[in-house]
């Protein structure tokens, strides 16, 4: 599976000195509870990884064993989410998540055989998850080899400099993803290396 990842990738000149340089890219693991995941990320929207992981602790340890459960994050009253650090935003984004999971499985292997888009879909009709959000949880919870972000800050960043790109916006978007085209069917990988080449010093 690497090897042909790497000779579909190795289409683009502009790309092949980021896989010669940057050892292959291996995703974090997930929890394996896409609810779960999904809390996560609502709970770390414009937060510094630090203050997210400490606030996303103290949420966690609400419940009997640190996983959480649709139906009673439900029935928790405001003051709970405040006494771990949630906005009264994010108190209602993630009310809202858990009221679309009731019912729902929430382990990965349920929802492995939808396709990225249906997902996309049915999980950003959820107020205060957008395609972003979902999009991590395509590429890092279930694995999807061909997403791309272009709507990500990084790789924006990352692709206007490699790519040599000048414009913004709506034709910003579009270049990224005709450029883009090129790394299917492994877009999600691109984007791995183009995120780690962005951080190097």
């Amino acid at each position: 599976m690497q090897d042909l990842i790497i000779e579909c990738l190795n289409r683009d000149t502009r790309l092949r000195p980021l896989l010669e340089s940057i050892p292959f890219p291996i995703p974090r693991p997930a929890s394996g509870n896409l609810f779960e995941d999904l809390l996560r990320s609502i709970v770390g929207q414009q937060l510094s990884v630090k203050a997210a992981e400490t606030i996303f602790g103290r949420f966690m340890q609400l419940f009997p064993l640190h996983s959480p459960e649709a139906d009673l994050l439900c029935a928790f009253p405001d003051e709970i989410f405040r006494q771990t650090g949630l906005s009264r935003q994010k108190s209602a984004y993630i009310r809202n998540a858990a009221a679309f999971f009731i019912g729902k499985p929430t382990d990965i292997e349920s929802w492995e055989a939808q396709p990225d888009e249906a997902i996309l879909r049915e999980l950003t009709s959820i107020k205060g998850v957008g395609v972003w959000t979902v999009q991590m949880l395509l590429m890092f919870s279930l694995g999807r080899p061909d997403v791309f972000p272009a709507g990500d800050l990084g790789i924006q960043t990352a692709m206007s400099r490699l790519y040599g790109l000048q414009s913004n916006g709506k034709a910003l978007h579009a270049e990224m993803v005709s450029t883009a085209e090129t790394w299917r069917p492994y877009r999600s990988y691109a984007c791995f290396y183009l995120w780690k080449w962005k951080d190097l010093p």
